[in-house]
């Protein structure tokens, strides 16, 4: 007969999601009966669930997740976040997506920590790799006088590591911490820059929203044909051995972030432009949204009056 862990040598992780459902039950005034019964799950399964000795599959914990009203991600979520957080969330699920987009905006300006002037001041490219961040990034930062920054070279830098080595002996996970460290870096101790991003920074969400909440950005667009042609005459060659599989795979990664990158400030398409074409509509997006900016701090100036 198989006997499941005692709640001594349970996993930590599922201890605290057992915690958590146990909470939520209690908060709500059920007793496990009943909670079972509304899950649709045995009452003895959901006592192991809340003793960190029961692994719950996905489907099971969506259900109870279900009964006592709130998100899945809320029981898996390792943080302790107050009530207040809680109560947010679900406010903002309540609002269609113009609202939410206005949401954003009203907390950006009023807890964001980096005024517009600032932002204006600190330019990030975003974009997969071949949409032009280097070459555009090195021409924009030269025409404006500020310093050139490669946030790839930064997180070397710090890490003493090539970037494939950190990758190959750390891990992602270790990664993506690295370039959060190597961004703070960055916005604390250079006040104006041009700044080029790897292009998956747009899929770890908090590096992401540091970005967006201190920096102008801006969308480097391009087709996949497009990027695929620009690292190859980068010099890498790796592509052409399963062109195909590539470049499906890179169709595949730009549709997956697509929404992410269009959270930027502006966009601007690169494809089949010269990098001084490139260069000369970027200047002139940026001159009409410094321009805009300008006006609205005008007029609240003017309004407080």
């Amino acid at each position: 007969m198989e006997h499941s862990p005692s709640h001594a040598s349970a996993n930590p992780f599922l201890l605290r999601v057992g915690e958590k459902v146990r909470t939520l039950r209690n908060r709500r005034g059920m007793t496990r009966r009943a909670l079972a019964a509304q899950a649709e799950v045995s009452e003895r399964y959901l006592a192991q669930l809340e003793t960190g000795s029961g692994n719950c599959s996905i489907a099971l914990l969506r259900r109870i997740a279900d009964a006592v009203s709130v998100p899945i991600a809320e029981l898996v979520d390792d943080r302790e976040r107050p009530i207040e957080t809680m109560l947010l969330v679900q406010m903002l699920e309540r609002l269609c997506p113009s609202q939410i987009v206005e949401a954003r905006e009203l907390l950006l300006s009023r807890f964001g920590g980096t005024n517009i002037e600032t932002r204006s001041g600190r330019i990030a490219l975003i974009g997969l790799r071949g949409a032009g961040k280097s070459t555009l990034g090195r021409m924009l930062a030269e025409r404006l006088g500020v310093p050139f920054i490669e946030l790839d070279r930064t997180v070397e830098q710090q890490s003493g590591m090539a970037l494939a080595e950190l990758f190959e002996m750390l891990g992602q996970a270790t990664f993506r911490r690295v370039e959060r460290t190597a961004l703070e870096t960055i916005l604390h101790e250079t006040p104006r820059f041009v700044l080029a991003t790897g292009g998956g920074l747009v899929t770890e969400p908090g590096t992401f929203e540091l970005l967006i909440a201190s920096c102008l950005t801006i969308w480097l667009r391009a087709t996949p044909q497009e990027h695929m042609a620009r690292v190859i005459g980068q010099g890498d060659l790796r592509p052409m051995a399963g062109h195909k599989q590539a470049m499906d795979d890179l169709v595949s990664i730009l549709a997956s972030r697509e929404p992410l990158y269009g959270r930027a400030d502006l966009t601007l398409d690169t494809a089949g432009q010269t990098p001084h074409q490139s260069l000369a509509e970027l200047l002139a997006l940026l001159g009409g949204r410094l321009e805009r900016q300008a006006s609205r701090v005008r007029g609240a100036k003017g309004g407080s009056k």
